[in-house]
């Protein structure tokens, strides 16, 4: 295999250009309205793209607009390079994608877009809001939610398996086409569920690492718990009862957890449900779609449904992703207006159904396209995984702190990595907590 030689200098150089995907199109229109450049991602799911070439070309050609579409890997982190590169040159893509806490990280250069969104609002409702708390800074619109590839991870159940062993039957609890029955899903019941399934020998499959799936779950149960490290001042308050509460749940909780959790990876908990060897996990419908595919007697046992409850609330861990425009765009009317007919309805719609009911989009109205309701098998299995009875809050961890430090809790894994300090490294809550308040006074130095 050869070694990817391309360096960051050399990709500056190049305006950011030199990862651009080779599966771009590009639509030659008369030039009316100038030429615009987009970079997006390069969609995991076969076929997605396509659609979005459609959908491109569809607007390029009524707008007469010289229309050129690069779609960029995530693998190697090749996105976050071009994104860094283009910020660093001022120079690039007129339009470009960005993870979550990526747009506030370039707010200063990033166009605002209130106009564009007082437009989406109309017609797709208000977001959620985490979108709002990473696209918007200073009360202004940095950035629109962008449905492609954002995500909720909310659980994914063994029909069979949870029935059997913890007397939960799941598709009576989140009913494929009706509202949650979900009165009694809280995490106490979670424990109790745990418990059972581990010693019938299919425990729960949740990693304690940190890569992003511990992070994103792990934040959703000290939300729910009204465990906050940092508040939305800036202010360090992790010395409090609710975040002492949830490290005692999360002593309770690991016991019934495989033991390796705490170097499971981002495809850890996707192979241990599909091995058959788990109860539950909390993903995205990936690993159902994956299932399906080469496990189906597992797949057709799968159910997404919602998280369970704490005492400040029913929280699920949302990755919202935002498209935006440079302030060094060359067209920027162009891409406001791309924006609009790739953020419509119709056109969400087609990409929801072009990734199999795996994007999310961020608006309050676009929720309850036919693909959830109808993907399988077995049928309804995605029903509730875009929360369409607005039944959970979407979440992103360490909010509501200022996104440039919660953006470090997250990176840095601080959560999960409090859970295992006095699990796996014996201390004592009290001195876990001293050493989380050391971690986070150099965060908000930084």
């Amino acid at each position: 295999m050869k070694r990817d030689r391309t360096t960051r200098r050399a990709l500056m150089r190049g305006g950011a250009m030199a990862f651009a995907g080779a599966a771009g199109i590009h639509v030659s229109g008369a030039h009316a309205a100038g030429k615009l450049e987009i970079g997006l991602w390069d969609h995991w799911v076969p076929g997605a793209n396509d659609t979005m070439n459609a959908l491109c070309k569809e607007w390029a050609e009524r707008e007469k607009v010289d229309l050129k579409v690069d779609y960029i890997t995530t693998i190697g982190a090749k996105h976050q390079l071009t994104v860094a590169a283009e910020a660093a040159a001022r120079a690039g893509h007129d339009m470009l994608v960005f993870t979550g806490w990526a747009a506030s990280d370039h707010a200063r250069l990033l166009e605002p877009v209130d106009d564009v969104m007082a437009d989406l609002v109309k017609t797709n409702g208000a977001p959620n809001r985490t979108a709002e708390y990473l696209g918007k800074v200073n009360g202004k619109w940095v950035a629109v939610p962008w449905a492609v590839m954002s995500a909720l991870k909310p659980p994914c159940s063994r029909i069979d398996l949870m029935k059997q062993h913890a007397g939960i039957d799941v598709q009576a609890m989140y009913p494929a086409g009706a509202p949650p029955k979900a009165d009694s899903w809280t995490w106490d019941t979670f424990l109790v569920a745990a418990e059972k399934c581990a010693k019938a020998g299919v425990p729960f499959g949740l990693p304690l690492s940190q890569f992003g799936d511990s992070v994103d779950w792990v934040g959703a149960l000290f939300q729910a718990h009204g465990a906050q490290l940092v508040n939305s001042k800036g202010e360090i308050i992790v010395k409090s009862d609710a975040v002492r509460q949830v490290l005692e749940y999360g002593k309770k909780l690991v016991q019934w957890l495989p033991n390796d959790v705490f170097t499971w990876d981002d495809a850890a908990n996707n192979r241990w449900l599909i091995s058959g060897k788990g109860a539950l996990i909390m993903n995205p419908p990936s690993s159902w779609a994956v299932a399906v595919r080469d496990a189906p007697q597992i797949g057709s046992q799968l159910w997404t449904h919602g998280m369970p409850a704490g005492p400040k609330g029913r929280y699920a861990p949302f990755t919202a992703n935002f498209a935006g425009i440079w302030t060094f765009a060359k067209n920027k009317p162009a891409a406001k207006s791309l924006l609009r007919h790739l953020s419509s309805p119709t056109s969400v719609e087609k990409l929801v159904a072009a990734s199999q009911g795996y994007d999310i989009p961020s608006f309050a109205n676009l929720t309850t396209f036919k693909t959830w309701a109808e993907v399988g098998p077995p049928k309804g299995t995605l029903y509730h995984y875009p929360n369409p009875h607005n039944h959970q809050i979407a979440s992103v961890a360490a909010a509501p702190a200022p996104p440039r430090i919660a953006n470090q809790i997250y990176v840095q894994g601080l959560m999960p990595k409090m859970i295992a300090r006095i699990t796996q490294g014996g201390e004592s809550i009290e001195k876990c907590l001293d050493w989380a308040q050391k971690e986070l006074q150099g965060f908000r130095r930084a």
